[in-house]
């Protein structure tokens, strides 16, 4: 079984948080931030519309066909209300078009990515959800439970999350990669990669002083020592 999302430990109890922290078979802590029952219905919305812009031409295209190419409809009628959801998910990292446009994802409830299973089983289910009507069964289970699961999650053991897009470092100035003449720690690293990535927010003097105090170590002198940290960066980041 899944480990239980537990609230982020640095969550203040009065405020509303809705992000869950899962640690996975290797150890690793994953914040896992839930999307709730509006942007979930606007992103089905989005590919209830792209699916019914596929059947409509499909089906000006087969009715040239006549009875044949009603039949054809039918079945690509049944194929595409299936199986459009779950080749997305399974096929493009958990994200059908309209999941993609509001920015989610589904995921196992672990945080690992759905398979073919959990995606037949949560998009079957769907029928469920929609009961009795207008997906009320489906809404009142996203408003029951922190994790804004419906019927189809909580059977497939599934989970639709914000998909947090990756960060891009800001760039480097040009320098010569080198190393550093000591040994470096991991804080040291970093600190020598922030320094070299947040210059274009410092003045020229405060890049000057910040540098200057590992002038010594460097073994350089105090107005060369920024230059030779842009170096030092350029290599950490060369090497990784």
């Amino acid at each position: 079984m899944p480990p239980t999302p537990q609230v982020l430990s640095n969550a203040s109890p009065l405020l509303l948080d809705t992000r869950y922290q899962v640690e996975t078979p290797e150890g690793i802590d994953l914040a896992l931030r839930p999307a709730g029952l509006v942007v979930r219905a606007l992103a089905f919305a989005l590919d209830l519309l792209a699916r019914g812009a596929i059947l409509l031409v499909a089906f000006i295209v087969l009715s040239v066909l006549g009875q044949f190419g009603m039949g054809l409809g039918t079945i690509l009628f049944f194929l595409v209300n299936w199986w459009y959801p779950v080749l997305f998910e399974v096929l493009y990292q958990g994200r059908t078009p309209g999941k993609k446009a509001m920015g989610l994802r589904v995921v196992h409830h672990d945080g690992t990515p759905v398979g073919w299973g959990s995606s037949l089983t949560r998009n079957l289910l769907r029928f469920v959800d929609m009961l009795p009507m207008g997906y009320c069964l489906g809404a009142l289970s996203c408003l029951s439970n922190t994790t804004f699961k419906r019927l189809g999650d909580l059977a497939a053991g599934t989970l639709v999350v914000y998909r947090d897009e990756e960060s891009l470092r800001p760039p480097l100035p040009d320098a010569d990669a080198e190393r550093a003449p000591f040994a470096l720690t991991l804080a040291d690293q970093r600190a020598i990669l922030g320094f070299a990535e947040r210059q274009s927010g410092l003045s020229s003097a405060r890049r000057t002083e910040l540098a200057a105090i590992l002038a010594e170590p460097l073994e350089c002198l105090p107005e060369h020592a920024e230059a030779r940290l842009n170096s030092i960066a350029r290599g950490l980041l060369g090497s990784a």
